[in-house]
């Protein structure tokens, strides 16, 4: 299975149910990022959010590195402006750990780059739910493996209650999805993916990890698409269900996956056919 570049060809890789799983696939080079990235929101991102970016001088070589790799003049800033991607920089520490070394983040969701730079991934990855019994030792064993030139993607799927490329809530979760019913769930819902890379970086022995957002109205997918997303409103277990704001929108997305069901898209049923 390979990845695609947009919400609908994710979907299908997209864990929606179950335990957390890396979920990883192999990719070519030309599977890494994105060909034709729209470039205006990165920059108008990076520009209003300095502290989008953040490199520790323990990344300075693997920056370089990545830098000449894509052959971008300048930094780790310079490279994630220059591509749809944010990247990440992961370096081990002196007790082997994996590090968040270095950042250029335009598009978050729903964390700060501060809260994260300089901490080991258990730390990162500590709002997740499950993340430390389920996923912890098998992330530091993947990446303790990884060896150039091997890249590797995964994706994430949320549901969120706007199309922001930055999403960075602070509002209460129920006033966040107040708005919406069954009967505009396909307008007001969103889905929103993250295409996660990774790749080692052969000099320096850094990890590249690379995040591309992809997000649309939930009304826009196709019927198999809806009732897939359909399905994380009783996949994920309390805790991150929770997280997720999922009690929130879970009713009108329910009763939206449903309609869809019974009264597919005309396109949809041409496909079917």
């Amino acid at each position: 299975m390979s990845l695609g570049f947009s919400v609908e060809a994710l979907l299908p890789s997209a864990r929606v149910s179950g335990p957390l799983r890396m979920g990883l696939v192999r990719l070519a080079e030309s599977e890494w990022l994105a060909r034709e990235p729209n470039l205006p929101p990165r920059a108008e991102a990076f520009d209003a959010h300095p502290d989008s970016v953040s490199v520790l001088s323990e990344a300075r070589a693997a920056e370089t590195e990545l830098a000449a790799m894509l052959g971008i003049e300048g930094g780790l800033e310079q490279v994630a402006r220059a591509h749809w991607e944010d990247f990440c920089l992961l370096n081990r520490d002196d007790q082997g750990r994996w590090v968040l070394t270095g950042a250029a983040v335009a598009f978050p969701t729903d964390w700060h780059l501060a809260d994260k730079i300089g901490k080991p991934m258990l730390d990162v990855h500590a709002p997740i739910d499950g993340y430390a019994d389920q996923l912890a030792t098998a992330v530091d064993k993947f990446m303790d493996g990884l060896r150039a030139p091997h890249i590797f993607g995964r994706t994430n799927a949320f549901v969120m209650a706007n199309g922001d490329w930055r999403y960075l809530p602070t509002d209460d979760p129920a006033a966040r999805f107040a708005h919406v019913t069954t009967e505009n769930a396909g307008e007001k819902l969103f889905v929103r993916c993250e295409r996660e890379t990774l790749r080692k970086l052969p000099k320096s022995g850094a990890i590249v990890f690379t995040i591309g957002i992809h997000v649309v109205p939930l009304g826009t997918l196709s019927d198999a698409g809806v009732a897939r997303i359909a399905q994380s409103i009783e996949g994920f277990a309390g805790g991150e269900g929770n997280r997720r704001a999922a009690p929130h929108y879970a009713n009108a997305l329910a009763g939206y996956a449903a309609k869809r069901l019974h009264h597919p898209r005309p396109d949809d049923r041409e496909e079917a056919a």
